[in-house]
């Protein structure tokens, strides 16, 4: 029996590697994540963060998952949003989340949350325990995508809602050529230049263009028991915000 493989942005690995290979990249840009967030989009990601808590309305009291949570940036959105919230943040890259401590918005939201070292694919986490499950730009980064979603129904509550925001493909061609040539030439550079590693923001890039299509991934969503699932695409479809209810 041969083992299963998976891909690495362009690269196939064996299934067994690629975990520590994206915890190899996150620890390599881990101090310097929410600057090249901010170059890499010219600020974008923080309007599509905020549309996502649009989309998801916080409610008091409600009680968040955000894995691959990194440094807190959707968890703090959550809890500034809903009075009496509490949020886990979930990483499996501790140093994300040591640097995620160290912002202000931690220090001041202390008692309602939490950082859990943690793979999305096998959640150290009870079932029916949270009301929220998001995760931002992590996805495509899991070996096992359908694992991910299936741990993501499991912890949820009945009634309680998945939102995945996610880079995606652009629907018309000549745009997504232009956007490619972008990502390809411009952001592995600035990588380099802004943390000293090509490398790790070049397999960025190439796991933004091998992350299945919208509908693809929709499909995905459903297959693994989620209802009422839709999607949004930001900025012409560069990413896309995926909602999906446990019902």
């Amino acid at each position: 029996m041969t083992d299963r493989t998976t891909h690495f942005g362009f690269r196939t690995v064996d299934e067994g590697e690629k975990a520590g290979m994206v915890h190899g990249v996150f620890t390599s840009v881990a101090s310097r994540y929410d600057i090249m967030n901010d170059l890499m989009s010219a600020g974008v990601h923080r309007l599509w963060k905020d549309a996502m808590m649009d989309w998801l309305a916080p409610r008091p009291g409600q009680r968040i998952l955000d894995v691959a949570g990194g440094t807190g940036d959707v968890a703090f959105r959550f809890l500034r949003r809903a009075a009496n919230s509490k949020a886990v943040v979930l990483d499996m890259t501790e140093s994300m989340l040591v640097a995620g401590r160290k912002r202000a918005d931690a220090e001041s939201m202390a008692d309602r949350l939490d950082w859990v070292v943690g793979d999305a694919m096998a959640l150290p986490l009870p079932s029916n325990s949270f009301d929220v499950y998001t995760i931002s730009f992590g996805i495509r980064n899991v070996t096992r995508i359908e694992d991910a979603l299936a741990e993501a129904y499991r912890v949820l509550r009945p009634g309680g809602r998945l939102m995945v925001l996610e880079f995606s493909q652009l629907p018309n061609p000549a745009l997504q050529k232009a956007y490619d040539v972008y990502s390809f030439n411009v952001i592995p550079a600035m990588g380099q230049m802004v943390t000293g590693d090509r490398d790790s923001y070049q397999y960025l890039v190439e796991s933004i263009r091998k992350f299945p299509d919208q509908e693809t991934f929709a499909g995905m969503i459903r297959k693994a028991g989620f209802g009422l699932v839709k999607y949004r695409n930001l900025s012409m479809g560069i990413a896309a915000l995926h909602s999906g209810w446990k019902v």
